[in-house]
């Protein structure tokens, strides 16, 4: 068994009641479509005047039997039938048999349905949810190593594959096969030597079927790539519209764009001809199946007279049957295989490793006490280090300013004291406590993030400030968007705070924007704040309202401010001045300057006196 569909047996097991009614139901699907083919033969013979005349019942006297039971019981039947009323009554009755069994053929299909469409939706729902959990918990750092549109390509694409392809197994491994099973067993109880000579014929039909769609895997995942390709490149153009229109880079994407989706159909059109072509080469090889049958047969009717005309036709009717769950048969497996390429995108994301998770038996901290402490700190996104040897004690209620050229490894330490990265070599302790010993949730409990891009989401005012603190109340919503300086914009909104800002806020200004996200932290007040350029993207208008806002929020807190703009931190209690992942400088804003160096050197060319 491929190993794809192990992994999927766990979610469909949940729903076993499901899956033990779909196979009950299609057993009877199966036996029901080969008695509606056997209940012609009575009907045949009344019509044509060809059944024989029974006057005594039979009696059943064992399995082996059945076949001549079964056709003696239907003459008597029909001859005290005809003897009794008149040959219509008679026809009624042979008639009424075929109805009955198309109409219990029918209802098993229908329930059968039933309980496999309750099985797939509950598999689909199961996966989605793993899959997004898995998604929401891997570290930041999968993330600026993949594609955003390749991971929305598995949700989206892939999963809907994995629904639509495997759960046709079950039609494959039960209900088609056990058609064509009751159907052969059929024939083989009507003409046995008829029938053996149909199975010199059917493992050609097997070896031509199975040569088309050689390859099929392969293609499919290439297909299912370029789908994450083409989605990638769709996010970026909606997320960089301002850009792209500013830049005239408009023919650029298109390009870029109609190669993705020309290489998708290249592909999308040669998994179709294989799958198109599984339907009618099964459909033409049944054919000239029953083509020989037909004279193989014919023969046998005619010249041997070893066969009844009304039999034979019925014989034909049940090796034509065969057609549909062998086309059905051949078109599932090709199905199967485009499943097999996307369960194994899917469990691939689902799998991946997360290596920043919380120990067992971690430690939950709900209180910050004395201070942070990063000890000899190494760290390196690829190869290079960007932090060296880097040590700095951050005491309770201070409020320290990293400072420094871009590509210094400011932000790195916000990414490392969240533990959005993990450091290589070295630890960061709060309370001495090493961040790796505590829990992930209550160590970022305990800090607020406010970062140079306003994080906002399609929703109210409300929700997005409550993100942290989803019981808030409206009072401390409207205190905290005070303390941020946002009331005064918030209040002439035509809903206030349940106005909806738009995809991403973009109903607001920046400097609004910027706001909503200090009184998100202000809101969750946590002992510990990390500011990563929080004005560096504003206005000189802006910028005032804002820093206003973080005075505020930093007032009796233990703040950690990464600035470029150097206007924002002189009243920092100490600045530290980093370059290449080092400190060159340490001390207040005038200690800094007194001593003519890295900082004085950043104020002046910032003209900042």
């Amino acid at each position: 068994m491929d190993n794809n569909l192990k992994k999927l047996i766990p979610f469909a097991l949940k729903y076993k009641k499901h899956i033990v009614m779909n196979v009950f139901f299609n057993i009877f699907y199966a036996l029901f479509s080969t008695l509606l083919m056997v209940s012609m033969i009575p009907t045949l013979n009344v019509l044509f005047g060809l059944n024989e005349k029974v006057t005594t019942a039979p009696v059943f006297t064992g399995i082996g039997d059945i076949k001549q039971y079964a056709e003696s019981f239907l003459n008597y039947k029909i001859t005290t039938l005809t003897a009794n009323y008149d040959f219509k009554i008679a026809l009624l009755f042979v008639i009424s048999i075929i109805i009955t069994t198309a109409f219990l053929k029918n209802a098993t299909n229908y329930f059968a349905s039933y309980h496999v469409t309750r099985l797939r939706t509950g598999v689909l729902k199961d996966i989605r949810e793993k899959l997004y959990k898995k998604i929401i918990n891997l570290p930041i750092s999968y993330y600026s190593e993949k594609r955003k549109g390749d991971v929305m390509a598995r949700m989206l694409g892939d999963v809907n594959e994995v629904q639509n392809s495997f759960f046709q197994v079950l039609e494959l491994v039960v209900r088609e096969p056990l058609t064509i099973l009751f159907s052969i067993v059929t024939m083989f109880i009507i003409s046995p030597k008829l029938t053996l000579f149909v199975f010199l014929f059917i493992p050609i039909s097997g070896i031509l079927i199975s040569r088309v769609g050689k390859n099929l895997k392969a293609k499919s995942t290439r297909a299912q790539q370029e789908n994450g390709i083409y989605i990638s490149v769709l996010d970026e153009t909606l997320s960089g519209m301002k850009v792209v229109k500013g830049y005239n880079a408009e023919g650029t994407f298109i390009e870029k764009f109609n190669a993705s989706i020309n290489r998708l159909l290249r592909l999308s059109n040669s998994i179709g001809n294989k799958n198109n072509l599984a339907s009618p080469l099964s459909e033409f090889l049944g054919i000239l199946t029953i083509a020989t049958l037909l004279w193989y047969g014919g023969q046998m009717v005619i010249v041997e007279k070893s066969l009844t005309s009304t039999t034979f036709i019925t014989y034909i009717a049940l090796a034509y049957t065969i057609l549909t769950p062998a086309k059905a048969i051949s078109k599932a497996s090709y199905q199967v295989k485009s499943g097999l390429a996307a369960a194994e995108r899917v469990f691939t994301l689902m799998e991946q490793k997360n290596e920043i998770t919380s120990k067992e038996n971690a430690v939950q901290k709900t209180t910050f006490e004395s201070g942070i402490s990063l000890e000899n700190i190494n760290f390196r996104y690829q190869e290079e280090n960007v932090l060296k040897n880097f040590s700095l004690h951050i005491p309770k209620g201070k409020t320290v300013a990293l400072v420094g050229q871009s590509g210094s490894g400011k932000s790195t330490i916000a990414n490392l004291l969240t533990r959005f990265y993990d450091v290589n070599e070295g630890k960061i302790t709060i309370d001495n406590i090493d961040i790796k010993d505590m829990n992930l949730q209550s160590l970022r409990g305990l800090m607020g993030l406010v970062t140079q891009d306003s994080i906002l989401f399609n929703d109210t005012i409300k929700s997005n400030i409550s993100l942290g603190k989803p019981d808030a109340t409206d009072e401390e919503i409207i205190e905290a968007l005070k303390i941020a300086n946002a009331y005064e914009f918030v209040k002439e909104l035509p809903e206030g705070i349940y106005t909806n800002i738009g995809d991403s806020g973009n109903k607001l200004s920046g400097g609004q924007k910027q706001r909503l996200s200090i009184a998100r932290a202000v809101l969750k007040n946590p002992p510990i704040m990390i500011l990563d350029e929080a004005t560096s993207a504003l206005d000189t208008e802006s910028e005032r309202l804002v820093q206003i806002a973080l005075e505020n929020m930093m007032q009796n807190r233990t703040s950690i401010v990464i600035a470029h703009r150097l206007s924002t931190i002189q009243k920092a209690d100490f600045i530290v001045v980093m370059q290449k992942g080092k400190i060159v400088e340490q001390g207040n804003h005038d200690e800094l300057l007194a001593k003519n160096g890295t900082y004085s050197k950043l104020v002046t060319m910032q003209s900042f006196d």
